[in-house]
């Protein structure tokens, strides 16, 4: 590739460097100068005027023979040329550049594993504390408003070091929303055991109300914000940038799926090689629910639409138990209470999923300080709507419940359907008699719901106003409806993830108080 620069009145010729461009340079031109072109041969070395034929082949001038970049070369010697001198300058900074982009992806996962590590850590010790203190306030919504507090308040004093803790925790939190449906994912996998024995009536109800209570929540939700919004008129504002995390790639597919295939196989030659059954079949069922939320995440759009990811992996870890227990003979239940064993001493991957649920809430706090600003602005809708669409939500399930007949303990325990799985396990310990794996596995069917039909049934409604549309959303579908949602209107997204957490924050806080819960269980029955 020839490179060339001009000088003003002047013009160079260029040498030919490969991949390689010379910068720019220009010189003070002088009036009464009478040169109009210059060539410079890199054979000869030298310059010659080009004003006019007689004067063509004429030397204009020479450099001192004594210059060292001029003496004249040897054949005999290896001196390099400047071509030499570029190429290896740019092997030398290619190797450079491998190396520091090495060394960066190096220090981005130490990065990455630092921040976790330490939303992780501060998950289990308030949980270990408030356990010990045998408070039932859910330890990770008390984790959050501390540290939402402790972003507020360095914002307002030192807002330097509020937006260090912000850069330095992302990381984390971009790993936190990338996998965020996975979490969920254990309630799906294991729900043939959770609905073993219940009768088929009573799901049918349970269908009935799952469906019929997301419609009703999002409309109250969105009624409800565009008639403060009409109260208030506040001007729309461009909310804060929200990165989002990185697609799947081929190398993490065939990763999980060497990991899947050695470990499967591994299993049923030795199904207690790791001491027990659940911690020797944790590898391939973990590889298998990865698997299918990535192959889920790349399906088409219009497939999604009707497959939700989250569907495609809880079959691909469905299958893998059925396979297994088909192979091993040992039949698919006792697979599946090994994917979810609820002991912290032997766990499955179910336990392994599921214990990144507190850590989502501490997120909720990053997630809220980023958009402090949206939500002080709009703060009159954002509340309003979460607020009555939230006592709604618990009250109307209580109510419906009763009406159709369904049995008390699962109308209890099916409360926080619009509650986001990791808060609505800790609102069902407030009531007795209740059935976890059954509030877990209403949650996320109507966030399944939500997010294959949420859009449309908006764009119905003829609800246009994005805050409307996010707070519906968010209020009725939690996760599963807010990342459908914000996958096509972006600017939906922050209103999603404010009513997200402020749905789940304010019924967390609600089913606290004890008159709330004789209310709910006298309406339940």
């Amino acid at each position: 590739m020839a490179a060339s620069f001009t000088i003003p009145h002047l013009s160079f010729s260029p040498l030919s460097f490969s991949n390689y461009l010379h910068p720019t340079l220009s010189l003070p031109s002088h009036s009464h100068s009478k040169i109009s072109s210059i060539s410079f041969s890199a054979s000869s070395r030298c310059f010659h005027k080009s004003h006019s034929p007689k004067e063509s082949n004429k030397p204009l001038f020479r450099f001192p023979s004594s210059h060292p970049r001029f003496l004249p070369t040897d054949s005999s010697q290896s001196t390099p040329t400047y071509r030499d001198v570029l190429l290896k300058s740019a092997a030398s900074d290619g190797g450079v550049s491998t190396s520091s982009s090495f060394s960066q992806t190096v220090l981005g996962v130490v990065h990455l594993i630092v921040s976790l590590g330490i939303i992780v850590a501060t998950d289990k010790l308030l949980k270990g504390a408030f356990v010990a203190a045998a408070i039932k306030f859910p330890s990770a919504l008390f984790g959050m408003f501390c540290i939402f507090s402790v972003l507020l308040v360095l914002d307002s004093t030192v807002p330097a070091a509020a937006t260090g803790v912000m850069n330095f925790f992302e990381p984390a939190l971009l790993f936190i929303q990338r996998w965020l449906p996975l979490f969920y994912v254990p309630s799906l996998v294991i729900l043939p055991l959770s609905v073993k024995d219940i009768p088929a009536a009573s799901g049918i109800k349970i269908c009935f109300i799952i469906v019929v209570g997301w419609l009703a929540t999002l409309c109250v939700a969105g009624y409800m914000a565009i008639a403060v919004r009409n109260i208030v008129k506040t001007e729309m504002t461009d909310a804060e940038p929200m990165k989002k995390p990185s697609s799947f790639s081929s190398v993490e597919m065939w990763s999980w799926t060497g990991i899947f295939l050695a470990s499967f196989v591994a299993a049923l030659f030795y199904p207690t090689a790791l001491g027990t059954s659940a911690r020797t079949f944790l590898p391939f069922l973990l590889a298998s629910t990865v698997l299918g939320y990535i192959v889920g995440s790349n399906l088409p759009g219009s497939v999604k639409t009707v497959f939700h990811p989250i569907i495609c992996c809880a079959l691909s870890a469905d299958l893998a138990a059925l396979a297994f227990g088909y192979l091993s003979r040992s039949g698919l239940d006792p697979i599946l209470a090994s994917y979810l064993t609820k002991t912290s001493s032997n766990p499955g991957a179910g336990d392994i999923l599921m214990g990144f649920l507190g850590s989502v809430i501490l997120s909720f706090a990053f997630s809220m300080f980023k958009q402090r600003k949206l939500v002080k602005r709009h703060a009159a809708e954002i509340f309003t709507s979460v607020i009555i669409s939230t006592i709604f939500s618990l009250y109307s399930t209580a109510l419906i419940g009763r009406f159709i007949g369904l049995e008390p303990n699962l109308t209890v325990s099916i409360l926080p359907r619009c509650i986001t799985v990791a808060l609505a396990l800790s609102i069902v310990t407030f009531f007795e008699g209740t059935n976890p794996s059954v509030t877990a596995a209403v949650v996320v069917v109507t966030g399944l719901v939500g997010a294959n039909f949420v859009q449309a049934t908006l764009d119905n409604l003829k609800f246009r106003d994005p805050i409307a549309r996010g707070i519906a959303t968010a209020s009725s579908a939690h996760g599963l409806g807010t990342a459908a949602l914000s996958a096509k209107e972006p600017e939906a997204l922050p209103f999603c993830a404010i009513a997200y957490a402020l749905n789940g924050i304010f019924g967390s806080l609600l089913c606290s108080l004890p008159l709330v819960r004789q209310s709910l269980i006298a309406i339940a029955g």
